[in-house]
């Protein structure tokens, strides 16, 4: 009897360590400092436009294994890849969010849209709508805006009048309504016609038109984002088929870009750094896929990729361990609870298989707030395709996760190799 006791406290005592342990690698995770993922970039490494064909861009290559660095040019990709390896593309779509308005006395006011809010939040749904709109926006110079601004935009031979009215405001940004007579245009068809590119704010210089081609994906289908996936603009319709000919399989799955990916962060530590909401898109086709692949190597096209498969993961085992909000993913959730981690990536899809059937769609729509840090544990994706990223960012400590501490001497080796930095310079693939 006494020897069950001693076994029982034994398993008590290991339970709490446990519990101490993870609290300690809580807080370790909460206090890592920005400034340690900090590196010295010149503007003059900034690329200001995208090269002169998609696939001639440098693409640097990184194997963990040898822990080798190769220098190549992305058109070149399929001859680092093999059959045993897939790429998940995000094809989210770009939409002209940024647009110039002036009042009556003539300032110059900018409305930058950031996601729909009224009648619905569902970008697919809300490009479609015609009459009325409120989307959640960013407003240049909003001091002069006091009263509706009137937006007169020619499409098909006739001029569509929009009034837009500035709301409440919301965290730094305002609701904005607008509304128009003409029912036969939607949302999609005016913003494309009247609004520009958004270009990243490191782009110092106004979209062209040039950029309505090259600030977006061949893949591009489903309206949403407000700054590309950057990764992706490196691909031709070509390089495409040569990967399938190759027998290295390709598929998509959708996250709406937000404004929030370029948010510095600003804090000490990214403990007080707070994530922005994402929405993400995914079919059950995708999700039988990946149980059909779970033996070969994924490899994500893209941060936004990750950020996608990674939160798909966290979904299905809050959905597995039937915790509360299953569809929005939390910040801090992953490291803040262990059993998350517990959850094989089989019960976590069979889970979302299971709630997709029960509701009687082939549609999972979520969101997602997931930070991925140096510490995080990834369950889906093994390699990545990703450009270069700002010093001092969430996207920094992200490729960290997949590169630790050589992320310093590969920045470097870029630096000093005339590779071109952030969304329309180079890239990179991490296997």
């Amino acid at each position: 009897m006494a020897k069950i006791h001693r076994q029982k406290a034994l398993v008590k005592l290991k339970v709490v360590k446990n519990k101490c342990t993870f609290a300690a690698m809580t807080d370790l995770n909460r206090n890592i400092r920005i400034e340690d993922y900090d590196y010295p970039l010149p503007e003059s490494r900034i690329a200001f436009y995208p090269a002169e064909q998609r696939d001639n861009s440098k693409l640097l290559i990184f194997n963990k294994e040898s822990n080798t660095i190769t220098d190549s040019v992305f058109h070149q990709l399929p001859d680092f890849l093999t059959e045993n390896q897939w790429l998940v593309f995000n094809n989210s779509k770009v939409i002209h969010a940024r647009l110039q308005v002036h009042n009556t006395t003539g300032a110059a006011i900018e409305i930058f849209c950031l996601e729909p809010l009224a009648p619905t939040n569902d970008p697919a749904v809300a490009f479609t709508l015609s009459g009325c709109v409120t989307w959640k926006c960013m407003v240049g110079n909003a001091r002069k805006w006091k009263h509706p601004l009137e937006i007169e935009v020619p499409i098909n031979e006739r001029v569509i009048r929009i009034k837009a009215e500035r709301g409440e405001a919301i965290e730094g940004t305002f609701e904005v309504t607008f509304t128009w007579s003409d029912t036969d245009i939607s949302f999609a068809e005016w913003i494309e016609a009247y609004g520009k590119v958004p270009l990243p704010p490191y782009i110092h210089r106004d979209a062209e038109d040039s950029d309505t081609e090259r600030y977006q994906t061949v893949y591009a289908r489903h309206d949403g984002s407000v700054a590309a996936p950057t990764a992706g603009l490196h691909f031709t319709d070509e390089l495409l088929h040569t990967l399938n000919t190759k027998g290295i399989e390709t598929e998509y799955v959708t996250l709406h870009v937000g404004a929030g990916t370029f948010k510095p962060v600003s804090s000490e530590t990214i403990g007080d750094h707070f994530m922005h909401e994402e929405k993400i898109i995914i079919t059950e086709d995708f999700i039988h896929k990946l149980l059909k692949n779970k033996k070969k190597q994924l490899i994500a096209v893209g941060t936004t990729v990750t950020r996608t498969l990674e939160s798909l993961f966290v979904i299905g085992a809050k959905l597995y361990l039937g915790l509360e909000n299953p569809l929005l993913v939390e910040q801090w959730e992953t490291y803040d609870n262990p059993h998350i981690h517990e959850v094989t990536v089989d019960q976590s899809l069979t889970a979302i298989l299971d709630f997709l059937k029960q509701h009687d769609t082939d549609m999972l729509r979520a969101s997602t707030r997931l930070i991925i840090l140096p510490t995080y544990k990834r369950h889906i994706v093994n390699g990545l395709i990703t450009n270069f990223h700002q010093p001092k960012s969430t996207l920094l400590l992200l490729i960290s996760n997949f590169l630790g501490d050589d992320w310093h001497r590969i920045y470097q080796h870029a630096l000093e190799s005339d590779y071109r930095f952030l969304s329309y310079g180079d890239s990179n693939l991490y296997i």
